[in-house]
């Protein structure tokens, strides 16, 4: 008896799968919006993404979500929303390059009621089964988020400032994985 051919399904695919331009030019600036400036000062993050092995990831998709400077986010779940920053989104997108390195440009973010300064991340790439979570700090400051994360594991959260420019590499398993979130 001959066997039919498996034919995948979405069930049965790993995805999401992007197109070499999923991430519009300029996405991953914040600095301004409609062509006027966010308050604020304007910061540079860079970094790197790699598997277990160290080898980096190509095409990787990240998206950041983040307060203004004034520590608002743009959002009606946050209560002062309509006082956010009008020439600051708050959102921005950028893909890894063949070296698995990222770059946004954007605002210093102010903390939040109750929180520390943060920006939260979130990976996405083909063949995750799932999209990653994870938050930027900008130091070890008191955040219930960041004191959940054992002590050993939290400067994997907190961006290094180097040469005014900050570095938050990403490892997204084995030694120095960095912390992941569940919703």
């Amino acid at each position: 008896m001959k066997r039919a051919a498996l034919v995948p399904t979405g069930e049965a695919t790993l995805g999401p799968f992007f197109p070499p331009r999923y991430v519009d030019e300029g996405a991953n600036d914040l600095t301004s919006c409609a062509g006027r400036k966010a308050k604020g000062e304007a910061i540079e993050i860079r970094g790197r993404v790699a598997q277990q092995d160290g080898m980096p990831l190509h095409n990787l998709v990240l998206e950041i979500w983040q307060a203004d400077a004034a520590g608002i986010f743009r959002h009606p779940a946050d209560p002062r929303h309509a006082q956010a920053d009008p020439d600051f989104l708050g959102w921005g997108r950028a893909a890894t390059d063949a070296d698995g390195n990222y770059l946004f440009r954007t605002i210093r973010p102010g903390a939040p009621e109750g929180r520390a300064a943060h920006i939260n991340v979130m990976v996405m790439y083909s063949g995750l089964m799932r999209i990653l979570k994870t938050t930027l700090f900008f130091g070890d400051s008191a955040d219930p988020v960041l004191t959940a994360v054992p002590a050993s594991r939290r400067e994997l959260l907190v961006a290094k400032k180097k040469m005014g420019i900050y570095e938050f590499n990403i490892r997204l398993s084995g030694e120095n994985e960095t912390p992941f979130f569940d919703d």
